[in-house]
This record gives C-alpha cells, structure tokens and sequence, in this order.
C-alpha cells in the first residue's frame, strides 16, 4: 500500500469547508432552460432533491439527473436530503413525460434515478422499465444510466427494471460495511453486493458509488473495492458526503484531495474499470464517461 498523505481535520460544527469544496451557483441560459423544462414537464430531479453541489456545471452543460417514482423515499437513510415518508404519487404516464422532456433537452446521455418505493409489490419495476423503453423510443442515440434502488432481494422486480436496455446500472453502496446500520438501516451490505453481482450476471455494465467522511477508515474502504470487484463492479465513484442539514449524519471528516487520488489509483490497481474520485464527485458526475 502506498502511503496516505496527511488529511485535513476532522470536522467540526465550528469547522468551516475547505477551500476545494467551494462550488459556483447554478447561474446561465443552458441552466434556466432545463429548469423551465423540468418545471413544465412537473418532473422531479435528484439535483434539486438531493441539494447536489455539481447542479450549476451539469445543468449548464444541459444535463440533468431524472428521479421518477416521485419525491418521497420509504427509507430514511440519514446521508439523505430527500423527503421520508409514506409516498401518495404513482403515475403511469411518467414515462412519457421523462421520454419527452429528454427529447426536448436534446440530451446525449441521460442519467434516471429513483426514491425507494418498498410499499409497492414490484418496487417500481414497471414504471422504471417503462422509462427507459419509451426514452429509447423518443431518443434512440441517448445512452442512459440507470441508478436504481434497492429491491430488498425482489430479484423479479430487479431484471424488470434492468431490461429495458439502459447501458449502465448503477446501485449506490454509499458506505462500507460497519457504518451500515447507522448510515443505511433498512439496508444490507451484502445485499447490495449481490444485487451488482446479479446485475452483472444479467450481462449490464454496473456502478456504483461511496461517499467518504462519514466515519469510514482507508482499510474499510480497501476492503468495500474488494469487495465490489469479487462481485463483478466496472466503475466506481467516490465522493465528499455533505451534511444536508443538521438533524442528518454529521461529517466526520473532510478528505483531501490527494487522499481522493490515492483512493483512485487503489481501485484501479483492485480491476475496477473506471474510477470517478474527487471532494465533489457524486453518482451521476461526467456518467457520460462511464459507458
């Protein structure tokens, strides 16, 4: 193992960001003109739900992260800014409007992303399958990646939604394996290993993504790489997790930037095909690059 540089200290309430998380603010024509698409079109985006801090840059190249299902989650991770409750929103006629909207946007490289929907029998399968059929349809040169949720080991629900010939399938681990229990509690580690195993085995091209400063040691993280690799992962991003708000998981530590860079060179050193590592790096970052 290489040597880790010196991080930056763990953080505080009185601790202020680093310098390198400083982000601009979502400002431009190309931005307000997918807003107003996003808006007449009523969908909802992970950018705006999940506060990401890469909005301004994707959104001003014209791109944008789509969240069907709605905007209410049934699990209540406590990394996540998205809204927790018991959903009321189910609309069949959601595929069409995220074919449309992409259409219209022009986009090359579309990135769909979901809530968990655990009240629903096929957790959402249909809906997710039929959004990336009709997607084909509208923009058959649009490459899309599909960041799903958990199915809670509903394998059936699983090949729905992965067979509507979407390039990329991500599922997000977004920590290691100790931290489970307090950053994902209705999750399992080992599940969402075997569901990027399946995944592959299907014959997709898998992803998946981890956010560091929550607690997580460098040899946890070696072990998380090793872990994905045995289970078939091609590309992995890794990231800063921002606090959403107070009441979610604190932040235990800002990683540098040369931390970032030596975790990169470690996962492509395990096999893994593609890694994506930086402070601001979230699951849909530069995916464009990631077929």
């Amino acid at each position: 193992m290489i040597e880790l540089p010196v991080v930056a200290p763990s953080a505080t309430k009185h601790n202020k960001k680093p310098d390198w998380l400083r982000v601009k603010l979502p400002i431009g024509k190309e931005y307000a003109k997918v807003r107003s698409i996003v808006d007449e079109y009523k969908l909802h985006t992970i950018c705006q739900s999940g506060n990401c801090p890469n909005m301004g840059e994707c959104w001003g190249a014209g791109t944008a992260t789509f969240m069907i299902l709605g905007n209410v989650c049934t699990r209540s991770c406590t990394f996540c800014a998205v809204a927790t409750g018991r959903p009321n929103e189910y609309d069949a006629d959601e595929p069409r409007r995220v074919a449309e909207a992409i259409k219209l946007m022009g986009v090359k490289h579309a990135v769909i992303t979901s809530v968990n929907r655990d009240e629903l029998k096929d957790r959402g399968a249909e809906i997710w399958y039929q959004t990336v059929v009709q997607v084909k349809q509208e923009s058959p040169t649009t490459t899309i990646e599909t960041l799903i949720p958990d199915t809670k080991g509903n394998w059936d629900a699983l090949y729905r939604m992965i067979e509507g010939g979407q390039e990329v399938v991500s599922h997000n681990m977004e920590t290691v394996e100790r931290l489970y229990r307090n950053v994902r509690p209705q999750a399992k580690y080992a599940r969402s290993l075997e569901q990027t195993k399946r995944t592959k085995e299907f014959g997709k091209r898998t992803k998946t993504g981890i956010m560091l400063g929550l607690g997580e040691t460098k040899e946890e993280v070696f072990k998380a790489m090793d872990d994905l690799v045995e289970n078939g992962l091609d590309v992995l991003t890794l990231g800063q997790y921002l606090q959403p708000t107070k009441m979610h998981h604190e932040v235990i530590e800002w990683i540098h930037p040369d931390t970032f860079a030596m975790y990169k060179e470690e996962g492509l050193k395990r096999g893994i095909q593609y890694v994506e590592s930086g402070a601001l790096v979230r699951s849909s970052y530069h995916a464009e690059r990631h077929i």
